[in-house]
């Protein structure tokens, strides 16, 4: 059973992977060598597909997924939303390459995934920033890793699209959580990805940052055209940003329900975002995840 745009479905998922700061931080160098090029915003015509088919993952005796087929389509914000243990960041993992499938199969742009590539950015819950480089630095990482030569002038553009133009021969260690997440968002778009995957990046943040990033985050998607999937735990989170909604159930159950979210005009405190706000936790109260 697939997950298809503008339709509501069910399906099976499961629980989040281990792992702690150096693992993603290994993670992130991956990503980074495997990265490539720097390039124009694209329409979301022009933006890649994200399909994952039958996967199957298990850990030892734990069964994550069993079946479990998702499609996001070229342009689309998609949030994973469900609590801690429900499988969303091993799912990302998978749809990243940074973990291998038990079973099943997950293509981007119709390609076949089997590791970190280019096309595919990585934004972790952590900014994993090198303490030890500037912003602008952290920033050129990726085609320095290479044995590239950064492009100056789309590093300054990318510096100023997400507002550290100011701040770009800083340390790191004087960001704020705010900045450093912009910091690291700005890393990841220098290796002009297809495709944004998220995984809670702005969790750790207060309320009024958080806000701040998501619709931040919302323009940088419109203006470059790319496909993201944005794990969350957080409902307003989810409904404000996300296309659709995939919601998770507890292991091995997986993606219960998709919520298709009218997202035209986005407005926190409008009648039809408190509206879907509700359908959405009627969802997760009806799988149990209250």
């Amino acid at each position: 059973m697939s997950i298809e745009s503008r339709a509501a479905t069910t399906d099976d998922d499961g629980g989040d992977s281990g792992g702690g700061a150096d693992a993603r931080a290994d993670s992130a160098s991956a990503v980074e060598q495997d990265a490539g090029g720097a390039g124009t915003a694209r329409s979301a015509a022009d933006a890649a597909p994200v399909v994952a088919s039958d996967l199957t993952k298990r850990y030892d005796e734990t069964l994550v997924f069993d079946g479990l087929d998702l499609r996001v389509d070229p342009g689309e914000v998609c949030c994973l939303l469900g609590p801690s243990g429900c499988g969303k960041t091993t799912l990302l993992h998978l749809l990243a390459g940074l973990e291998d499938p038990t079973g099943g199969r997950v293509e981007i742009d119709g390609e076949a995934v089997t590791g970190p590539d280019y096309r595919w950015g990585v934004v972790f819950q952590d900014p994993l920033l090198y303490p030890w480089l500037s912003v602008r630095e952290n920033v050129e990482i990726g085609p320095r890793l290479r044995g590239e030569e950064p492009d100056a002038d789309h590093v300054d553009e990318l510096l100023e699209l997400v507002g550290l133009d100011g701040v770009a021969d800083a340390d790191t260690a004087d960001l704020s959580g705010g900045m450093a997440q912009r910091a690291s968002l700005a890393r990841t778009l220098a290796n002009d990805p297809d495709v944004l995957l998220l995984d809670e990046p702005f969790s750790a943040l207060d309320q009024l940052t958080k806000m701040e990033l998501q619709d931040e985050l919302l323009r940088i998607v419109d203006e470059l055209g790319v496909t993201a999937v944005f794990v969350t735990h957080d409902i307003d989170e989810a409904v404000y940003l996300g296309d659709r909604v995939a919601i998770m159930g507890p292991v091995p159950a997986g993606i219960e329900h998709v919520e298709r979210i009218d997202s035209e005009t986005r407005s926190r405190d409008d009648e039809a975002f408190l509206a879907e706000r509700a359908a959405t936790f009627e969802h997760l109260e009806a799988v149990g995840l209250e």
